[in-house]
C-alpha cells in the first residue's frame, strides 16, 4: 500500500468517525482505585472518544481520586467531580453521583449520553465508534450496550432478553433520556432496569448488541459487601422488588441450578424471590411497567417453550 493511499485511508475514517453521533460520558465511582485506571486507558484507547467525560468520586477514600486527577490534568474533556464522604450505601446515592457528573454537561454539544461504571474495559478501539454507528442507522434506538464478561461468562444468558441492557454501560440517545427523566434514585436498585422500561414504555427502542463485548471486573452485589449466598438471596428479593413473574422466576432459578454452586444458587435465589413475596416487601418499578416486563418475560417463556416443542418434535 502506499503512503497516498494510507493517508487517504486515514482520512476517510477520520470523516467517517467525525460523522457520528457525539457522545458523553458520566462515572459514578467510588473506591475503584483497583479498576478505575484500566477503564481510563480503555477509552483513552477509543477511536471515537467523548466530547466530555466526567468522573464522579462519590465520597473514595481509597486513591480514586489521585488516580483520576492524574489523566484530569492530561486530557481536558476528562473531569474529576468530588462528592463528600456518605456513611449509608445505597443505590440512590449512585444516581445522586451521576447526576452530580450530568450537571457538569449542560453546556456541552452531544446527542448521546453513556452511564459508564469503573469497572469496565473493552478491547476493542472502536468499541463506542460501533455504538454510534448504530444509534445513527436507527432514529428510534433510544437505549443501547454490547453482550459483557463477568468472572469468565458471557452475558446475557438465555434467560436474558436482548432488548434489556447491562447497566454498568449504558448508552442513551439524548432525546430519550431526558423523555425518562434520567434515571430515578431508588434505594433498593433497579434503576438501569427502570430507565429501560421507561424508554420503551415511550416507543424507544432498545438493544444489546452481541458483536461486541465489554469486560466487567467487578462480580454484581460485591459492591454491597455481602457475602456469596446472602448475595444470591438478595440477587432473588431484588428480582421480587424489581417485579420479575413468579412463573418466569421459577423457570430462571431452575436454569440457575444447572451452574456453579450447582443446584444451590438457583435455589437461594427462589428463597429470596418468595420471601420477598411472603413478607409482602413494596415493589420498587412502578405498576405499569412491571406489567411491561412480565409481559415481555411470559411472552420470552413461550417462545422457549414452542422452540424446545419444535426441536423435540424435528428430532424424533
Amino acid at each position: 500500500m502506499s503512503m497516498h493511499t494510507s493517508d487517504e485511508s486515514i482520512r476517510e475514517q477520520g470523516a467517517a468517525i467525525r460523522a457520528l453521533p457525539r457522545y458523553v460520558l458520566v462515572t459514578p465511582v467510588r473506591n475503584e482505585a483497583g479498576f478505575i485506571e484500566l477503564t481510563i486507558k480503555s477509552v483513552l484507547a477509543q477511536l471515537a472518544r467523548p466530547v466530555k467525560w466526567v468522573i464522579v468520586s462519590d465520597g473514595s477514600t481509597d486513591g480514586t481520586d489521585d488516580i483520576v486527577n492524574k489523566y484530569a490534568v492530561q486530557h481536558n474533556w476528562i473531569e474529576l467531580v468530588r462528592q463528600p464522604e456518605r456513611s449509608e450505601r445505597h443505590f440512590a446515592g449512585k444516581v445522586n453521583a451521576f447526576n452530580a457528573g450530568y450537571a457538569k454537561l449542560k453546556d456541552s454539544e452531544y446527542e448521546v449520553i453513556g452511564n459508564l461504571d469503573g469497572d469496565i474495559s473493552f478491547e476493542d478501539p472502536d468499541y463506542f465508534t460501533f455504538l454510534m454507528d448504530k444509534f445513527s442507522q436507527d432514529e428510534r434506538l433510544g437505549v443501547c450496550g454490547t453482550s459483557y464478561v463477568e468472572d469468565g461468562k458471557v452475558f446475557p444468558n438465555p434467560f436474558t432478553s436482548l432488548e434489556d441492557v447491562f447497566g454498568a454501560c449504558q448508552m442513551f440517545r439524548r432525546d430519550c433520556f431526558e423523555a425518562i427523566g434520567g434515571y430515578q434514585p431508588v434505594r433498593t436498585g433497579g434503576i438501569d432496569l427502570i430507565a429501560l422500561l421507561s424508554a420503551r414504555a415511550k416507543g424507544w427502542q432498545t438493544r444489546t448488541f452481541l458483536e461486541k463485548t465489554c469486560s466487567h471486573h467487578r462480580t454484581r452485589g460485591s459492591g454491597q459487601h455481602a457475602g456469596f449466598w446472602k448475595g444470591l438471596i438478595k440477587s432473588g428479593e431484588g428480582d421480587y422488588l424489581h417485579g420479575s413473574h413468579p412463573v418466569f422466576q421459577v423457570f430462571r432459578s431452575v436454569y440457575r441450578m444447572t451452574e456453579s454452586p450447582y443446584v444451590v444458587a438457583g435455589v437461594l435465589t427462589l428463597i429470596g424471590y418468595f420471601w420477598a413475596m411472603f413478607r409482602g416487601v413494596e415493589k420498587t418499578v412502578p405498576d405499569h411497567l412491571i406489567a411491561l416486563r412480565q409481559s415481555d418475560q411470559i411472552h420470552r417463556l413461550k417462545s422457549a417453550v414452542r422452540r424446545k416443542l419444535y426441536l423435540r418434535t424435528v428430532i424424533s
